[in-house]
């Protein structure tokens, strides 16, 4: 399945703020494909893009998102 396909499909987002976080984040990913849980995984720095933040949190829902998983590592 693409990325695109995933994003489609997903009901979980798994969001960081920095890709250092990305050992961490990945373990959730796993559980989720344990389960056969379709999910999406991005990159999204409240910090340093704001915007892009609110956007991904306030379309989540229409897009069909059901739950939002979020990490933030030292830089938080």
């Amino acid at each position: 399945m693409t990325k695109t396909e995933k994003a489609r499909t997903a009901v979980v987002g798994i969001l960081m703020g920095s890709d250092t976080d990305l050992p961490v984040m990945n373990e959730a990913g796993k559980t989720l494909e344990k389960f056969g849980i379709a999910y999406e995984m991005e990159v999204v720095s409240a910090h340093r893009t704001p915007a892009r933040a609110h956007e991904y949190a306030t379309r989540a829902a229409k897009r069909g998102l059901k739950v939002l998983i979020v990490g933030a590592g030292a830089a938080s």
